[in-house]
C-alpha cells in the first residue's frame, strides 16, 4: 500500500538523529532541573509521549515534540536551525531562485 508506514522501514540516519535529538532534548530537561514529569505536564503530554521523544521512538507527533521543545526553551533554536537564510548555501541558492526587485 502506497504511504504504509509499516511496509517502510525507518532509514538509519533517522534512526540516528532521532535518537540524538531526544538524548539533546533529555539532556535540555535535566540542564533546565526539570523532571519528566514537570516537563510533560508543562508541554501537556504524557509522560509516555515524553519518553518516547527522549527515546527517539518517532511515534511523537511534531505538535508534541515542539510542546517539549518550548518548554525545555530550544524550539526556537531549533527552528532558526531550518532557516534558509541562515546558511550560505540557502541564501545562494534563494539569491539564485526567488525573483529579484524590479530596479528603477
Amino acid at each position: 500500500m502506497v504511504g504504509d508506514r509499516a511496509s517502510h522501514a525507518t532509514p538509519l540516519s533517522v534512526a540516528r538523529s532521532l535518537r540524538l535529538l531526544g538524548e539533546h532534548v533529555s539532556t535540555w530537561r535535566k540542564l533546565n532541573r526539570l523532571t519528566a514529569a514537570q516537563v510533560a505536564q508543562r508541554a501537556g503530554i504524557s509522560r509516555d509521549t515524553l519518553r518516547a521523544i527522549e527515546q527517539g521512538k518517532g511515534t511523537a507527533s511534531t505538535e508534541n515534540l515542539f510542546r517539549v521543545l518550548r518548554t525545555v526553551g530550544i524550539m526556537d533554536a531549533v527552528v532558526r536551525a531550518t532557516d534558509p537564510y541562515e546558511t550560505d548555501v540557502g541564501r545562494l541558492r534563494m539569491d539564485e531562485i526567488l525573483p529579484k526587485r524590479v530596479r528603477r
